[in-house]
């Protein structure tokens, strides 16, 4: 009875249905799990490539300078350094092009934005994915197991006398398959609400920066056209 009710021994004598569910439920638990871990590291590289860059910044360097070095040797998963480089390459074109200065802020602030909208995208990546698996694993899991149940129902149907050593392995064989969705939900779940929250609180550094970094650019454009 103990080997006939073996997880191992429920998997293999599960109906073709119930298997099927059972494997995509592994599949997702598994890809959830992988992509888990490669978001951790990003997030990682993301803030600490986030704090040595506002240390390089708020150090005093001529911004130039600055530009030309991480333009040289830029840092992966650097959103700051994205957003500086994009502001300050359109701002260092649009004035060679033009005098107005409300021109050359709106068109820096706009390259800041493209460059923002693209790290909010990086950040994002893979994000629906865990929150698909764990919205709708306990819905696949338990699909499995209600058609486990009927066709347990419908084997008793032709049995005599029914007992519990003939209704306990159908029922559990069933069940396995919701206790498989929610093992691939739970993770994907709270990963998902980890990310979600260190994007948001990336992001907002990000617009900070580009807030202020807006108003540099701002007054040396002006502080520029007044001298001229």
């Amino acid at each position: 009875m103990e080997a006939e009710l073996s997880v191992w021994h429920l998997i293999a004598n599960a109906g073709i249905l119930v298997q099927l569910v059972m494997l995509l439920l592994v599949l997702a638990s598994v890809i959830s799990w992988a992509l888990i871990f490669q978001r951790i590291q990003v997030f990682r590289k993301a803030r600490q490539a986030q704090l040595d860059f506002e240390s390089r910044f708020w150090s005093g360097m001529d911004l130039g300078q600055l530009y030309k070095e991480v333009n040289d040797n830029p840092t992966p998963y650097s959103g700051l350094e994205s957003v500086f480089r994009a502001g300050f390459k359109e701002f260092s074109r649009l004035r060679q092009q033009s005098r107005d200065a409300d021109a050359v802020m709106e068109g820096s602030q706009r390259a800041m934005r493209v460059a923002f909208s693209r790290e909010q995208e990086r950040l994002e990546t893979h994000l629906p994915f865990l929150a698909t698996v764990g919205s709708t694993s306990p819905y696949v899991g338990l699909f499995g197991t209600v058609w486990g149940i009927m066709n347990s129902f419908r084997g008793l149907a032709q049995v005599q006398q029914a007992t519990l050593a003939t209704v306990a392995p159908g029922i559990s064989e069933a069940l396995i398959a919701t206790a498989m969705g929610l093992f691939a939900a739970i993770p994907a779940v709270v990963a998902y609400n980890r990310f979600a929250a260190r994007s948001e609180s990336l992001l907002k550094n990000y617009e900070t920066f580009a807030e202020e970094f807006s108003s540099i650019l701002h007054r040396r454009v002006h502080s520029s056209e007044q001298a001229s």
